[in-house]
C-alpha cells in the first residue's frame, strides 16, 4: 500500500467523489472507507497488481474505486438501485471494474458473470453477514483471503459489539483461518474487520 507520511493514497485518477489529491495520488480517507481504516489501524494484507477482488456491498463505490485503483479486476456487487447508478459512473471511468446488481445472498444470481478470486471484501449491513460471506466462499481460491467489515448493530442492536465479533471470529473458523481481527475505532463506531485465509 502506498503512504505519503501519514497519508493512505491510492495511484488513480482522482475526482470520483470529491476526494483530494496529494503529489498525483488520490487520499484514501479513513472517514469514508472502512478499508483505509483497517490500513491505517495497522492492517497488513496487501493489495497487489494481479489480484481479482469480489467486492460485496459496493455502494456508491467509494472504496471500490480505491481497491480498483490497486488491483486487476474488481467484481462490484450491488443491490440497492440508488447507490448502483453512482456504482456505475464510477466503472465507465474505470474499466477494471464490473458492476453487479445483484443481493450478495445469492450468489448463484452472479455466479455466471465470476471467476476465482484472490480477496472477498464484505461490507453489507445485514444481520446474517456471516452467512453471506459463507455463501460467498465458492468464489475464493484457496490462500485466498476474506476482509469481513462486520457491522455489529447490524446484526443485533441489543447485543455487546465484542460478543457479536467473537460469535462471528468463531462461525468463520469453522471454514477459515482468522489471521487479524481489529476494530476500527475512532474512525467507524462499532465496526470491526476480520481477516480471514482459505485453507489449501
Amino acid at each position: 500500500m502506498i503512504r505519503i507520511g501519514n497519508v493512505l493514497v491510492s495511484p488513480g485518477e482522482g475526482g470520483v467523489y470529491g476526494e483530494r489529491m496529494l503529489e498525483g495520488y488520490r487520499v484514501w480517507d479513513p472517514y469514508r472507507s472502512k478499508f483505509a481504516a483497517y490500513y491505517l489501524l495497522g492492517g497488513e494484507l496487501e493489495l497487489e497488481p494481479g489480484m481479482r477482488v469480489l467486492y460485496l456491498g459496493a455502494a456508491n463505490g467509494t472504496t471500490v474505486s480505491h481497491v480498483a485503483d490497486y488491483v486487476e479486476t474488481v467484481y462490484a456487487v450491488e443491490f440497492a438501485p440508488r447507490p448502483m447508478q453512482d456504482l456505475l459512473e464510477v466503472a465507465r471511468r474505470r474499466k477494471n471494474i464490473v458492476p453487479i446488481m445483484a443481493d450478495a445472498n445469492r450468489p448463484y444470481e452472479y455466479a455466471p458473470f465470476m471467476e476465482g478470486v484472490d480477496l472477498i471484501y464484505q461490507d453489507v449491513a445485514q444481520p446474517d453477514q456471516i452467512g453471506i460471506a459463507e455463501k460467498n466462499l465458492i468464489f475464493l481460491k484457496p490462500g485466498g483471503h476474506l476482509v469481513l467489515m462486520l457491522k455489529t448493530r447490524s446484526v443485533d442492536v441489543r447485543r455487546d459489539p465484542a460478543d457479536v465479533v467473537e460469535e462471528a471470529r468463531a462461525g468463520l473458523s469453522q471454514h477459515l483461518d482468522v489471521v487479524d481481527l481489529r476494530w476500527l475505532e475512532p474512525y467507524h463506531h462499532d465496526h470491526a474487520a476480520i481477516v480471514c485465509t482459505r485453507r489449501g
